[in-house]
């Protein structure tokens, strides 16, 4: 049996902090670690959750999604997060600074845009 666990996600951006403080914001985390370009950051003490890395990558190209013409910086991947009101934290998200996406596929999942143009997804688990 594998020993690996995954811990953490690193996301590149102009500048890794300012990135760092919108999921602070967003997640409710806390900041495990920090360098001039980049910032660990991760669930408060005694909870469970994924950590998140950014990293300040000078040339950075925010993705285009949906891709529209060949050429385009393609989503390599995004994060989805799981909310309690999809509404409520969908205003909340882009009051932090996130953008809305224009496309939205799914009628119960939100799709937007970080500050630096990573998409991701808000969904509440309406089954429960």
């Amino acid at each position: 049996m594998p020993t690996a666990k995954l811990s953490t996600v690193t996301l590149d951006a102009r500048d890794a902090h300012e990135l760092a403080g919108f999921y602070l914001r967003l997640l409710g985390y806390c900041v495990r670690a920090g360098e001039p370009n980049w910032v660990l950051i991760g669930p408060p003490p005694g909870t469970e959750g994924l950590s998140l890395a950014f990293e300040t990558e000078p040339e950075y190209v925010p993705p285009v999604w949906p891709t529209r013409k060949p050429g385009d910086q393609q989503m390599m991947m995004h994060l989805d997060v799981e909310v309690d009101d999809l509404e409520g934290e969908t205003e909340r998200a882009v009051r932090e600074g996130a953008r809305l996406a224009g496309h939205q596929p799914q009628d119960d999942i939100r799709v937007l845009f970080d500050p630096s143009g990573h998409p991701f997804c808000l969904w509440a688990d309406e089954s429960q």
